[in-house]
């Protein structure tokens, strides 16, 4: 049987796009703007407010329209690492500083800048990268090229996507007599959106041939008729996954396509200058100073098209399904800037205090509140909140319901009371660079978080501490619980505003192994603990069987290691999991519960980590896929068969 490996508590976020799309020639922003070079600071805005979303890579493909035969109209930069984002437009700020010193009197002339200077073109993507199992190398960021002469053929892709069914599409590839280069889910995406595109071509190549049109004259009939919607109903009519794709043919047309259960965000914005897409909402907000209202969200199942005549419209390409937005996204992922998945955040926060009241035994005088940072701070808001109205509720039940005199002691007692709220987590970022040889990294790691000193009281104070998620809790067994241990609480409660997350993702995020997640290793341990190490066999057995069923007829036997256990008995596993040998205060983890999720972020109902409810059937043979590679003592990805 296999052990639990140890890893990271780090989840890798998910991708990142951006897409613009200008409506006017470049002569209209350096008029207005005063700088031809509108664009790509903008891209640059977009790009670098998502920045939270691409950690160790990114890229930027422009395409400029109305190039002549033999000049450039494709320009394309990449670049590896975290400062990726800043290296990338460094480079292109760098030539367009040349270009201007070299040239003072040609450059201010937006028809020469757009021959002579790459970057100047119409429409602008960019792409952070964020990777999940694949090679960290330049040839793994995107945007993807598809390259040929004919103009109306070439094809630049971006996503933020998984494809739950790679070996299945990657046969369709071979069936189609192509012999893609990788086994790799952008390559699928890229190349079968370019055979449907090829297909298109030579059918409008065909037809306008017949009616006599010259070469010439078809290849800018077909840049005209081509249509975007098709293509794409016939490239994505086998995807399983969740994905929101961005691409760009070679003479101009452009798409932004989300699938078909919203599962992965897309919005956008269109004004007479500009159409301009995003993951994120609130970044659109601030690079163009709109208001809420007006930023629009991709519908679930649809393309946003971008025509070269500059005509957008919304397009179905594969029916909707019920929305199953990720409610992850929301509590971890984003950036929380969103109204209102600042608001949801700190919904989570305030739904949590009975759970906390419970966990304390109500002793707000002796209990210090704090959150883990970063992302948990807007959910500690909502804690507070709630605390707050706690204390003010049980104020008002003394003071009301009092049949006799109130002393004054005992009303400076009630009116005295006051939740301590304070910082006790700090973050020493700077210090993470150092942990790289195993050797040190166990000590190292101990120091990751740093804590303030002299607000807890000696063995008489509980401290709470709110965290956003936990997903392996290995960062809470060697720092953060180490060094709260050393203000000498009473007690310490972590309490996390999301569920456990029992299951893997499959739909964008680096999170598709069993071994990842501290509430399987306490389901595990409970089921042996129990005598029901049957149970593990058993599962094992029905997911090997599930191999050669049909996709749809697939369930998730994996909900089956949960089911003898409650909630509160897994916590309370993994409580113990979690607890350093040498930690001397009582520790209790607390998670936040599955309805109260729900009610936090009622229009988000995508709650596959928490439930192991997918909303594709490639989902079920995903996680059934997870646990036999954890059974089988393979680290590796999911979504392949071997």
């Amino acid at each position: 049987m296999p052990s639990i490996q140890d890893m990271s508590d780090a989840i890798k976020h998910e991708c990142g796009i951006a897409l613009i799309r200008l409506l006017k020639p470049l002569s209209y922003y350096q008029e207005k703007y005063g700088t031809p070079y509108y664009g790509i600071n903008k891209l640059y805005l977009l790009m670098e407010k998502q920045h939270n979303r691409g950690q160790d890579g990114a890229g930027i493909a422009t395409i400029k329209f109305d190039v002549k035969p033999g000049n450039r109209y494709i320009s394309r930069y990449r670049a590896m690492g975290s400062s990726a984002v800043a290296e990338i437009f460094e480079y292109v700020q760098k030539k367009f500083a040349a270009v201007n010193k070299a040239y003072p009197e040609e450059s201010k002339d937006t028809q020469w800048l757009k021959d002579n200077v790459s970057f100047t073109g119409e429409v602008l993507l960019g792409h952070l990268r964020y990777g999940t199992h694949g090679k960290n190398s330049i040839e793994s960021c995107h945007p993807f090229l598809r390259q040929n002469n004919w103009m109306s053929r070439n094809l630049v892709v971006a996503g933020n996507f998984n494809m739950t069914n790679v070996d299945e599409l990657l046969q369709q590839l071979y069936d189609l007599g192509q012999h893609p280069k990788e086994q790799a889910d952008t390559v699928t995406v890229l190349e079968k959106i370019g055979h449907f595109l090829d297909e298109e071509n030579q059918k409008l190549f065909d037809k306008f041939k017949q009616d006599g049109y010259s070469n010439i004259e078809i290849s800018a009939q077909i840049a005209k008729n081509i249509d975007v919607a098709k293509i794409l109903t016939r490239s994505a009519k086998t995807w399983d996954g969740g994905y929101t794709i961005a691409g760009i043919f070679g003479h101009g047309d452009a798409f932004v396509m989300r699938d078909p259960a919203g599962i992965r965000p897309a919005f956008y914005y269109q004004d007479d200058e500009v159409l301009v897409v995003a993951s994120e909402r609130p970044v659109i907000q601030t690079a163009f100073n709109i208001p809420l209202g007006a930023v629009k969200e991709i519908k679930p199942g649809h393309a946003l098209i971008a025509k070269k005549d500059g005509t957008v419209s919304e397009e179905m390409f594969r029916q909707p399904v019920e929305q199953m937005s990720c409610s992850f996204e929301r509590i971890y992922f984003s950036r929380g800037s969103d109204a209102d998945i600042y608001q949801e955040r700190k919904s989570l926060g305030k739904l949590l205090i009975p759970q906390v009241l419970k966990s304390i035994n109500n002793d707000i005088k002796n209990t210090v509140f704090s959150f883990i940072p970063n992302t948990a701070e807007v959910s500690y808001y909502g804690m507070m909140e709630g605390i707050n109205q706690h204390v003010r509720d049980c104020q008002k039940e003394v003071l009301l319901n009092r049949t006799d005199k109130i002393s004054d002691e005992e009303l400076n007692e009630v009116l005295d009371l006051k939740p301590r709220f304070e910082k006790l987590n700090v973050k020493d970022a700077k210090l993470r660079t150092f942990i790289t040889q195993d050797a040190d990294r166990q000590d190292m790691v101990q120091h990751v978080y740093d804590t303030t000193y002299g607000i807890v009281n000696d063995h008489e104070d509980t401290i709470v501490a709110i965290d956003d998620s936990i997903v392996r809790g290995t960062t809470l067994k060697q720092s953060i619980l180490t060094i709260l241990d050393r203000l000498h609480p009473k007690k310490i409660v972590i309490v996390s505003s999301a569920p456990q997350i029992r299951y893997p993702d499959c739909y964008g995020i680096d999170m598709s192994r069993m071994s990842e997640f501290v509430a399987f290793e306490a389901a595990i341990s409970l089921l042996r603990k129990n005598g029901l190490a049957h149970i593990i066999d058993e599962v094992y057995q029905k997911c090997l069987a599930s191999t050669t069923m049909p996709k749809d007829q697939v369930e998730n036997y994996v909900k089956a290691i949960y089911e003898p256990f409650t909630d509160d008995q897994i916590s309370q596993e993994i409580s113990r999991i979690v607890k350093p040998h040498n930690l001397n205060a009582e520790l209790e983890v607390v998670f936040q519960t599955l309805d109260n999720l729900h009610i936090a972020c009622p229009n988000h109902k995508g709650d596959w980590y928490f439930s192991g409810n997918y909303p594709t059937p490639g989902g079920n043979k995903v996680v059934n896929r997870a646990f036999m590679n954890w059974m089988e003592g393979k680290n590796v990805r999911a979504y392949f068969s071997s």
